[in-house]
């Protein structure tokens, strides 16, 4: 049985889900929240198997602070991102943040099921749409020559790297690294230059691939 936490803004959504999800042996709602905090506390009680968290809650803590502070407190836990965001900024926070899948709000029911039952067993779900961009991404900075182009990057560049593919903005940053801003904005430029790339999820998708944040794809 996979004990399935929902954590939602709207009690309609939470309403539905819960009526799909418990017409299904396998699987069983045990708790419901409306934002991230209250996600926290009914996961650390309930302990469930999977919590279907919704990455845009104005009221409280949203699903990427909410999926980062559990992962920490229950490592072991499946997050599944809900979200209407099909864009790669937030699939790359989310991963960032620890989800072990992310799913549009949009997407058939019997996507959901697979979605739940696949980060149960331990196991990744994308969506089809965000697996196509990730990919293009990763082998985009394949053909760019990128893994040679790892070791010419300074150490003080790397940690940089690191902190911008974790959401660190260019002040967090200065202020961890005890740097100023201005020096951060020169290593980030640095950095960008010597691995020919222009945006964000273009350094994410980087990161995670030399395994910077602890794992790699």
């Amino acid at each position: 049985m996979i004990k399935i936490l929902l954590c939602d803004d709207h009690a309609v959504v939470r309403m539905g889900l819960k009526m799909l999800l418990n017409n299904h042996a396998d699987m069983e709602v045990i708790g419901e929240a409306s934002e991230g905090n209250e996600g926290i506390q009914q996961a650390l009680e309930l302990q469930p198997n999977v919590v279907v968290m919704d990455l845009s809650m104005p009221h409280g803590k949203d699903g990427l602070s909410a999926t980062s502070e559990l992962k920490k407190l229950m490592p072991e836990v499946a997050i599944l991102i809900l979200t209407m965001h099909d864009d790669e900024e937030y699939l790359f926070r989310a991963i960032q943040a620890g989800a072990s899948g992310c799913i549009l709000k949009t997407a058939p029911h019997e996507e959901l099921l697979v979605a739940i039952r696949s980060v149960s067993t331990g196991n990744a779900y994308l969506h089809p749409s965000a697996t196509k961009r990730l990919m293009e991404v990763y082998i985009g900075s394949v053909k760019q020559g990128t893994s040679d182009t790892f070791n010419l990057l300074s150490d003080r560049e790397k940690e940089v790297l690191t902190l911008i593919a974790k959401g660190f903005s260019n002040k967090e940053i200065a202020g961890q690294l005890v740097i100023s801003v201005k020096t951060v904005e020169t290593h980030k430029g640095n950095l960008m230059e010597k691995l020919q790339m222009k945006t964000r999820p273009e350094l994410v998708a980087f990161a995670l691939k030399k395994g910077l944040l602890g794992y790699g794809i």
